[in-house]
This record gives C-alpha cells, sequence and structure tokens, in this order.
C-alpha cells in the first residue's frame, strides 16, 4: 500500500496521480489496457477515492488515460509528460491533435525522406534496414511495437543532416505515439508495407521513391483517423 509523504509539498491528489503513473509503466498497462477500477486503486494506495479520481482527472489531462463511459478507464499513451517537450500531452482532444499533426508531417516527412536518400551513410542505412524489420517483428508478434516505430522515423529524420530538422523529431514522436495509440494495430498491413517501400527506396537512394512512400504512408494513416473521426461523430449525433 503507497504511504504518502507527509512532509511533500506536493498535493495528495498530485502525489497520487504521480504514483498512478509510475504504476503504469512498471507493470506495465500497455495502451488499450484498461487500469483498475477506483476502489482497487484507492485500496492499493491508501487513499480515498475522491483522490483517485482526481489522479485520474490529471493523467486524462496529460493525455495519458481516456475515461471511456460505462466501460472503464483506459491507458491511450505511455508517454510520460517528462518525455513530452512541447507539452501535446495536456491537449483533450486526441483526434483533432492527430490530423493536426499529420498535416505538418505531411508538409515535412516526405522531404526529410528524400534527403536521408541523399546524405545517409552505408552504415545508417544498414541500420535503417534492421529497424524497418524489428518494427515488423514486433508488429507481427502482437508486442508493443510503439517504441521501435518511432525509433525508425527518428533514425530517417536523422539521416537527412539537417539539424533543423532533428529539433522537429519531438513532433514527429508524438505523431506517432498518438496515432499508435489511437488505431490499435487497425492498418497493420498499410503500416508495414509502406514502411518497407520507404526504406527501400532510401537504401536505393532514390529520392522521388522515398517521398512518395512516405506520403502514402501518412495518408494511409491520416485516411484512418478521419475514418475514426466521422464514426464517432455519427454515433454522437
Amino acid at each position: 500500500m503507497y504511504n504518502p509523504d507527509k512532509m511533500s509539498k506536493k498535493p495528495l491528489g498530485a502525489r497520487i496521480e504521480d504514483e498512478l503513473m509510475k504504476y503504469i509503466l512498471q507493470e506495465p498497462v500497455e495502451p488499450g489496457q484498461k487500469i483498475p477500477n477506483e476502489f482497487e486503486l484507492a485500496g492499493r494506495f491508501g487513499v480515498g477515492r475522491s483522490t483517485i479520481r482526481e489522479a485520474v482527472k490529471g493523467l486524462v489531462s496529460r493525455g495519458i488515460l481516456e475515461v471511456r463511459r460505462g466501460s472503464g478507464t483506459y491507458v491511450i499513451n505511455t508517454n510520460s509528460i517528462e518525455a513530452d517537450p512541447l507539452g501535446f500531452g495536456r491537449i483533450e482532444d486526441k483526434y483533432k491533435l492527430a490530423l493536426d499533426l499529420f498535416e505538418v508531417r505531411l508538409m515535412i516527412e516526405p522531404e526529410i525522406a528524400a534527403l536521408a536518400c541523399r546524405n545517409a551513410s552505408r552504415e545508417e542505412l544498414g541500420i535503417l534496414k534492421k529497424l524497418c524489420d524489428e518494427t515488423e517483428q514486433l508488429y507481427r508478434s502482437g508486442r508493443n511495437h510503439i517504441s521501435k516505430d518511432i525509433e525508425f522515423h527518428t533514425w530517417i529524420a536523422g539521416c537527412s543532416k539537417n539539424q533543423v530538422v532533428e529539433t522537429l523529431i519531438p513532433v514527429i514522436n508524438t505523431a506517432v505515439y498518438t496515432f499508435a495509440n489511437l488505431t490499435h494495430h487497425l492498418l497493420m498491413e498499410e503500416t508495414l508495407s509502406t514502411h518497407r517501400a520507404i526504406t527501400d527506396a532510401i537504401l536505393k537512394r532514390d529520392s522521388v521513391g522515398a517521398k512518395c512512400a512516405m506520403m502514402m504512408h501518412l495518408t494511409y494513416n491520416r485516411q484512418t483517423i478521419m475514418k475514426i473521426v466521422e464514426e464517432r461523430e455519427k454515433k454522437d449525433g
């Protein structure tokens, strides 16, 4: 049972929010999985249910949890706020955030892939192929592939050898996390085939092919989010 430090300057709700985040990461509770109910969490941390509700509300505002009426509270993202320097986790409408991120990614990532074709070393190309293979293996085995997917896109950005692009990596990382946490394997085959097309084009130093493959990858993903948003609007309407 959690024993709150009475000397801590943080309010109890904020402390329990931190402990709940640690619990999610250490168990781990993966995106798409449900956390225990209020009663169980209150017992685990030795606090009242109102404090648990406050902690959950805090993690909802950070984009870690989502409360689904009649179903429970689910983890939608394990990217803690410390790893979110731009503060995207505080944005409540994750579907709108995903679409906005795709707008930005469509502006820059096809060109990043083209730059990678021109500037990546032979060794870096070998690592890119390895990352593509590892992402596919994790995805097909049903294990959490998100970190490896992020590593794949981050590596392409690094291969561009553009120092401004490197500062934009947190935007790409957040976009990959947000998409994966909202869609839960809906686009496995499309994702893997376009990852492979991007990789093959970069390996051949085919900048036009890499741009087209990246645009196709992002377009498939954006269309999926659009479809989910439309279905949600129909239900709400």
